[in-house]
């Protein structure tokens, strides 16, 4: 599903930092971090205060679920692409925010 994606799928620069830090955690270098993402030719799209808002709106709405402010992040870019959330994480099916979310596994 992942491999499918890959092709039209787009990521909040907060959503890199936290997938580089990840890497990073693991001993992979910065510039490899960099050569892959940019391999992958996936779109990064700036966090702006228009984003951030739309993160702030939807802290009530996953509180319950523990979702993250990478989550909300990863959300609050698919409410204004209008596109699908793809998670591995279970937790976001318990939350209705207007956004089709796949979950991976």
């Amino acid at each position: 599903m992942v491999a499918e994606a890959l092709d039209r799928a787009v990521i909040s620069a907060v959503n890199l930092a936290e997938a580089a830090a990840k890497l990073a955690e693991r001993g992979v270098s910065l510039s490899h971090i960099q050569h892959l993402v940019s391999a992958l030719k996936v779109e990064v799209i700036d966090f702006d205060k228009i984003l951030a808002y739309r993160v702030a709106t939807l802290r009530a709405s996953t509180k319950e679920a523990g979702l993250s402010l990478g989550d909300r992040a990863c959300l609050a870019t698919a409410q204004s692409l209008g596109a699908a959330a793809l998670t591995t994480d279970r937790s976001w099916t318990r939350v209705s925010v207007g956004v089709e979310i796949q979950v991976l596994r």
